[in-house]
């Protein structure tokens, strides 16, 4: 920095933070980015990247449109008495110009999916597919000396440091002991890694939020936007009630055209969680320890209003703890599992609570709401020895990857006999092997009467589609029998900052306070604290970091 004085300054290097740089760069601004940890990507560098972004460019190409009003309807069926018109349909207009922005005028390229469907497809205006993209695998080489700079993943969603992307990637290295073409693309991954941490130790072949952080990245280097890390924002400093800058210790660095604060929520903030979560104490994020509410801090130190009444205060997700071996406690989040056919989950009363193959979100909402008084927050998934070696369970790899070494920590719990699967987990025996045979009884069928799992295009992609006649469901047969304990989740919050359709925070009294603007998790949530679909959360934030950088310069980007 050779002056402390730029156009906009914002707090936080995540999704919703570069996107908010990038743009405002584009546009001719100034920028400094402010990130407290040493290295730059938040949580989103751990995350698989998904982007939900309604009626994109990939959609059209491939024929698939949706109307504005489609997209509406389906939300405000989702979203019910939380839904919030004005900022929606902010967030319906940008989606598209968003995706369009970035792939024609910086290093952030897109591709389609594959089909992915939203996740209540019984809902009017679901779709099908199409409304989803995710950043284009990235060789971080062309990061040059910045590549240093980018969050490492995480060991937890990650195959030793091999990022795996969801998708054909994904099926390859589950296939690829039964098909000649996964075992040669695994192959070529594989060796490209050895190389890489021969030369880099770590991958350069970066895929999902990590691909994602790096062409962000990449863009506002390219741009001029500077970077200041291992910094610490203490307040907002403000003239005639305009923020116009904030203070570092006693610095001061000043922006003349607005301060976005995008430091990631606030997930570990205990005094909000203890607040706003069920269970607080036994509740296990995955975000980053640094997302500790310096957003929310910052904007009621000024007068904003914090919004905590949305449906749920984070994004749930079941997560595992993954006990390694130099005694670090990793949190793995079971996102794919849950939906292949021959798992179910169970509580301590042995029965099953949820739909496993519905959302991420559901399976922590629902166990929540059922837990009685004095019963731990938790629950047990349960496969046989055909599921775990098909598909794995959390962190443990399918075949040909050795399952011991989990079984070794107390991580995976394995029994010749559910009897004594259940005595190991704490489960009532009786009722748990009664709710096997129910479930087997049905599955053989390819029936799932008590969940209807498989019913909707979302759950049967997270199925199976060589399992016939349901490719969500299959007997729990074959010893020996597994276990994985599980408890409540979360990717980032939803509860946040009250803003408005332009990202401007706002008072109690619906006001906006000049000069400030919050992005990403530190916002309260556009969908009122509900999962519509994947990627709901980085898809938002790419958004509405985009609309802050053409609000704060002045301009409009087709």
């Amino acid at each position: 920095m050779d002056n402390a004085h730029y156009d906009m300054i914002v707090l936080g290097s995540g999704a919703a933070g570069l996107s908010s740089a990038v743009t405002a760069a584009k546009n001719g601004l100034r920028v400094l980015v402010i990130e407290k940890d040493k290295d730059i990507g938040g949580t989103t560098a751990w995350s698989g990247g998904w982007i939900w972004s309604p009626r994109n460019l990939f959609a059209t190409a491939r024929g698939i449109h949706h109307e504005p009003s489609e997209v509406r309807e389906y939300l405000k069926n989702v979203t019910g008495p939380f839904f919030n018109e004005k900022r929606v349909d902010a967030f319906i207009e940008n989606a598209p110009k968003m995706i369009d922005f970035f792939h024609k005028n910086t290093s952030l390229q897109f591709q389609g999916d594959p089909g992915i469907p939203d996740t209540y497809g019984h809902q009017p205006g679901a779709g099908m597919g199409g409304r989803s993209a995710i950043a284009e695998p990235f060789d971080a080489k062309m990061l040059g000396r910045d590549f240093a700079k980018l969050k490492k993943p995480l060991n937890e969603t990650t195959f030793y440091g091999l990022m795996i992307q969801s998708g054909s990637d994904l099926k390859a290295f589950m296939s690829m002991t039964r098909s000649f073409k996964s075992m040669v693309h695994v192959g070529k991954r594989m060796t490209r890694f050895f190389f890489d941490m021969l030369r880099f130790r770590r991958s350069t072949d970066l895929r999902n939020g990590n691909a994602l952080i790096g062409r962000l990245l990449k863009s506002a280097i390219d741009l001029g936007v500077e970077f200041k890390l291992e910094a610490q924002v203490t307040a907002l400093v403000q003239q005639s009630d305009r923020v116009v800058g904030v203070k570092l210790g006693e610095q001061e660095i000043l922006a003349n055209k607005g301060v976005v604060l995008a430091s990631g929520g606030y997930p570990h903030d205990q005094q909000r969680r203890e607040k706003l979560f069920v269970r607080n104490a036994e509740h296990s994020t995955l975000a980053t320890s640094l997302a500790t509410g310096d957003g929310a801090s910052l904007a009621e130190s000024v007068g904003g209003h914090f919004k905590s009444d949305t449906a749920a205060p984070a994004a749930y997700c079941p997560v595992s703890l993954v006990p390694w071996q130099n005694g670090r406690i990793g949190v793995f989040p079971h996102i794919i599992d849950r939906g292949k056919p021959g798992l179910i989950a169970v509580r301590r009363n042995g029965q099953r609570f949820c739909n496993e193959g519905l959302g991420y979100h559901d399976f922590v909402a629902d166990l929540q709401a059922q837990l009685d008084a004095d019963e731990p927050a938790k629950a047990w998934m349960i496969c046989d020895y055909r599921f775990l070696r098909r598909y794995g369970l959390g962190i443990v790899r399918p075949t040909p990857v050795p399952y011991s070494p989990w079984v070794k920590s107390g991580y995976l719990k394995e029994a010749n006999t559910l009897e004594e699967l259940a005595r190991q987990c704490g489960i009532d025996s009786a009722a748990f092997v009664q709710t096997v045979k129910s479930f087997n009884d049905s599955a053989a069928k390819g029936e799932d009467p008590e969940f209807a799992r498989g019913t909707t295009p979302y759950m049967r992609l997270q199925g199976d589609a060589e399992i016939q006649p349901n490719p969500c469901v299959a007997p729990i047969l074959k010893a020996p029998f597994f276990a994985i304990e599980v408890v409540p989740g979360s990717f980032g919050t939803f509860a946040g900052i009250d803003v408005d359709e332009n990202c401007r925070v706002l008072t109690a009294d619906q006001k906006p306070i000049e000069g400030l603007f919050a992005v990403g998790t530190d916002a309260a949530s556009v969908f009122g604290g509900f999962y519509p679909a994947g990627g709901i959360a980085i898809g938002p934030a790419l958004t509405f970091g985009y609309v802050v950088g053409n609000y704060v310069a002045g301009t409009t980007n087709e």
